[in-house]
């Protein structure tokens, strides 16, 4: 890793920044008096939760603020304030001068162009090559990056390829024309954990040769200890602590930084060389789910693919599993069959004794009553033309449960197990604040007193505070319904804090099962301990041991 020289001109730096928003109710103060600089080759990462402003101080950098943004002082890339500047003079400095890496992949990519289109556009538009020296400086960036076959691959189409290959796309088109600064928001929440390594090195790597100045944008602090020089630290717009990532994150000065911090769960003591964890049968349990070398298929254009084989494990009541692996392992797929959306290939599966691939439809939805569901993005989750009331007694209402006045009653008595006011009933999914909206997802899951609530990825779009509050939620009203719990997650740590057992899967296989200690402490498969030595750990000292132990683990595999 190259040092960063402490003398040198900020590749981009904020002085006296201000950023406020004209709305119906008045100027809404967004960002207040912001200084920070970034420094060649030094990567910043600026943390908060949602609304803190850190999103917004990186749009201001970009000129990508919208029409009713009122903006003072100043951002500076390579020299130049960009407040104020015409549109005309943002627009030919971006790529060249500062670039962006967003959070999500599928939505930074044009679907119906290839990637060659996409990454040829941006020499062409800056005037830099055509043609046939394009496309060549086009796969070179992809071979960068660590596309296989660049040669080939260029001529497809964000589809055909994986959550991390377009990734590392988007990272290819922002670093082409080589800017003095990168802004990397959210680069890798999507991503599961071992892809998330990978595109860390490849960010540390890429830095190192470009010389760039990143400004890293993330509520992972795991990532914040891989990867960060610097921390600056946001609540409420403004600026509350900074300083090296060392200090920040095991010394933290200010309250907010301290409660963050508290709030990221940890994945310790993990032993990833031998292992022999206790595996006591617990007597007396009442199953609740029971999977026998289940087998699941999709049927597409008259293909089958079978994306599981050979599935087993139980669940019984007041249990929680855990299913981790990274994508495309086949982790929802079996939640989704659970549900009753997939189709059983092979193999039984069964609630409560009921096998869901013999049973008829109408027995199939009387059992689905009792089954629960909270999904992985609560905005999409809830239907916006309803108010919280109605989203929430609708499953009374489709089960023909109840009157209006008990639907009701049940409805307040689950805002008031989940700690939200009752007047919530009135208002809509947009009023409610991301961690809100889980909030009223896990009690619409609950209202039908479910024996088997299945959670896919209930926290990964929600600040590491937001997430707390929510497994903490999770674990007390378990205690209160006895419900069993399959928790869907690419979060080990969270599993880990979560779960009594843990199923690891692999391309669609089952790789290792057990309890939560036994698989996450002491892993048999190679492949857990992959996955382990990927996840991050916000502590920048232990970060940098794991990463040099995952570099040695992956040499030996």
């Amino acid at each position: 890793m190259t040092a960063v020289d402490p003398n040198a001109a900020p590749a981009l730096s904020f002085t006296d920044l201000n950023v406020r928003f004209a709305t119906e109710g008045g100027l809404v103060h967004a960002v207040k008096g912001l200084s920070l600089d970034v420094k060649p080759g030094e990567v910043v990462a600026l943390v908060g939760e949602s609304g803190s402003g850190k999103s917004v101080t990186s749009t201001a950098a970009m000129g990508l603020l919208p029409a009713n943004a009122v903006v003072t002082g100043e951002a500076r890339v390579g020299g130049v304030n960009v407040v104020g500047l015409p549109q005309d003079k943002i627009r030919a400095m971006r790529a060249t001068e500062i670039a962006m890496i967003f959070q999500e992949p599928m939505t930074a990519l044009n679907p119906v162009l290839s990637i060659e289109t996409q990454l040829v556009e941006t020499f062409e538009l800056h005037d830099v090559a055509y043609g046939a020296d394009a496309v060549d400086r086009a796969i070179e960036l992809l071979r960068l990056v660590g596309i296989p076959e660049p040669e080939k691959r260029i001529k497809q189409y964000p589809h055909q390829f994986s959550g991390g290959q377009r990734q590392r796309i988007v990272i290819a088109i922002a670093i082409s024309l080589r800017p003095k600064v990168i802004i990397a928001d959210e680069p890798t929440t999507a991503l599961d954990v071992t892809v998330q390594a990978e595109i860390l090195d490849l960010l540390r790597r890429l830095k190192d040769e470009l010389d760039s100045g990143i400004l890293l944008i993330t509520h992972n602090m795991g990532v914040v200890a891989d990867l960060a020089d610097r921390v600056a630290v946001m609540f409420r717009g403004s600026l509350v602590e900074t300083g090296p990532v060392q200090d920040v994150l095991t010394n933290p000065q200010h309250p907010y930084t301290k409660k963050l911090l508290a709030a990221v769960p940890r994945l310790e003591n993990v032993e990833l060389v031998t292992g022999h964890g206790d595996e006591a049968p617990v007597a007396g349990r009442e199953l609740v789910l029971r999977a026998e070398d289940v087998a699941i298929e999709y049927h597409m254009r008259g293909k089958r693919f079978r994306a599981v084989e050979g599935v087993s494990f139980d669940l019984a009541k007041n249990e929680i599993l855990g299913i981790v692996g990274e994508s495309g392992s086949g982790k929802s797929t079996i939640a989704k069959a659970v549900l009753g959306l997939i189709p059983v290939a092979d193999g039984t599966l069964a609630v409560h004794g009921e096998d869901l691939a013999s049973i008829s439809r109408r027995r199939a939805k009387a059992v689905r009553r009792r089954i629960g569901v909270v999904f992985q993005d609560p905005a999409a989750s809830l239907d916006p033309r309803f108010p919280i009331g109605d989203v929430l007694m609708e499953p009374m209402v489709i089960h023909r449960v109840g009157t209006k006045s008990s639907r009701l009653e049940r409805a307040h008595e689950l805002l008031d197990a989940v700690r939200l006011p009752r007047d919530v009933v009135n208002r809509y999914p947009h009023e409610l604040s991301g961690g809100q909206r889980q909030r009223v997802s896990l009690a619409r899951a609950l209202m039908l007193k479910p024996e088997l609530l299945i959670a896919d990825e209930p926290t990964s779009a929600l600040d590491v505070s937001v997430q707390a509050a929510v497994l903490e939620m999770i674990k007390e009203l378990q205690q209160e319904y006895a419900f069993a719990c399959l928790f869907v997650s690419h979060d080990l740590a969270v599993v880990d804090l979560l779960a009594d057992h843990v199923l690891v899967m692999k391309d669609g296989h089952m790789v290792e099962h057990g309890t939560t200690s036994s698989v996450l402490h002491h892993p048999q498969a190679d492949y857990t301990k992959r996955l382990l030595a990927a996840a991050p750990v916000p502590d920048p000292a232990e970060q940098r041991e794991r990463r040099e132990a995952r570099r040695a683990l992956l040499a030996s595999l």
